[in-house]
């Protein structure tokens, strides 16, 4: 495994430097430990010379949360992609630097035990701190825009803030995480999740994210804006009892 062999930053890639190596993009939706899925949409980016755009929450609730760390710490090494920063990844982060989490035991508790198991479970450990440190809580490509969990107008404008991962989450890093909340819970015990960030994506921009389940067909889920612009929901319910979905974006 290549993981994570020095500490210098990780370069988050320009658009230049993307079109000058890749065919163009694949941006995968939430994997939640369905490594399996991943897998195949590692293999049919590589075939397909694509670069990897991971929306965030790697781990939690899937079958093999270890193997799917150990692909997005190979893709990372290796400079063929990389994954945002998820609300997942940030508590997965706290939870492996001794921090006081509480592990629900469907997900984070499943994950830790995955990678305890994993014969390579230090490195794994290591590589994922470093990694998830470093992701971007957002990235701008042109006129896509990519976060986890919702959008502000001023992502189009500023820098995601450096390690982001390891930090308390403030400034525009909760809604990139967390998207819109109130402070209600839903009858299926998740925040109430308001969508009005979608109606000021402007013109001509696409923002892709993930986070929560939107589709009721299984097919990524688009909103269109009032501001004219959209966004493209890819989380389908991996690891959770749907399925990895993910599209791929030609130059």
């Amino acid at each position: 495994m290549s993981t994570a062999q020095n500490h210098a930053p990780y370069p988050w890639p320009s658009l230049a430097r993307l079109r000058a190596e890749f065919a163009g993009l694949r941006v995968v939706g939430d994997v939640h430990g369905d490594a399996h899925g991943f897998a195949a949409a590692i293999e049919g980016a590589r075939q397909k010379r694509l670069y990897v755009i991971q929306l965030g929450d790697l781990t939690d609730r899937g079958p093999d949360s270890a193997g799917t760390l150990r692909m997005a710490l190979d893709l990372r090494a290796q400079r063929h992609g990389l994954f945002l920063l998820g609300n997942h990844d940030h508590k997965l982060r706290r939870a492996l630097t001794g921090a006081l989490v509480r592990p629900d035991p469907d997900g984070l508790g499943v994950t830790l035990k995955q990678i305890d198991a994993a014969p390579d479970s230090a490195l794994l450990k290591q590589g994922a701190v470093e990694a998830i440190s470093e992701a971007p809580a957002w990235l701008r490509l042109g006129s896509w825009l990519f976060v986890h969990g919702g959008f502000h107008p001023r992502m189009l404008r500023e820098a995601p803030p450096l390690n982001a991962g390891s930090s308390k989450p403030d400034g525009l890093v909760p809604r990139a995480l967390f998207g819109q909340v109130t402070s209600r819970t839903r009858i299926d015990g998740y925040p109430e999740r308001l969508h009005n960030w979608v109606h000021r994506i402007p013109s001509g921009i696409t923002v892709y994210c993930g986070h929560e389940t939107r589709s009721a067909d299984g097919r990524p889920y688009v909103a269109v804006a009032a501001a004219g612009g959209r966004a493209v929901f890819l989380d389908t319910g991996a690891g959770k009892g749907g399925h990895l979905s993910w599209i791929d974006l030609p130059w």
